[in-house]
């Protein structure tokens, strides 16, 4: 399976059955599957969406959103409870060219992604619970 590394970008070919062994970037040595959520940019977001085999789940939000920043612990919290997942969040305001070109209209908005391509999207803060239905919907479908 290929991942790509949340700190450098760089792909990393990993074998199915040492995704629990806690594989680490061969190039710089980060974590390449942090239990908690990563920060994207407009300088690595479609780098690390198109070289992670893993589905993607990218949290679209701001500093000032009052229901981004409720949403913030429970969306941390179901990284921690689904491995299976990568979570990642990308400021819409420091990001302008991302969120313009993924059509965020509003914020929180969660995309998920597989396979490079969009094949969720959900408009609203959700509680972690939540979170983990929705997200376990869209992989079953």
């Amino acid at each position: 399976m290929h991942l790509a590394c949340p700190a450098c970008s760089a792909t990393n070919r990993v074998p199915e059955e040492r995704l629990k062994d806690a594989p680490t970037c061969g190039r710089c040595g980060a974590a390449l599957l942090p239990r908690q959520p990563i920060e994207l940019s407009d300088g690595n977001f479609s780098k690390y969406i198109s070289r992670t085999e893993m589905p993607v789940l990218v949290d679209f939000w701001a500093d000032w959103c009052g229901p981004c920043k409720m949403m913030a612990p429970h969306f941390a919290d179901a990284a921690s409870k689904l491995p299976a997942v990568r979570f990642a969040k990308l400021d819409t305001e420091a990001n302008p060219q991302t969120s313009a070109a993924s059509q965020i209209r509003s914020i929180p908005t969660l995309i998920l992604y597989r396979g490079a391509k969009e094949a969720a999207r959900q408009s609203g803060a959700m509680s972690a619970t939540d979170l983990l239905r929705w997200i376990n919907a869209k992989m079953a479908s």
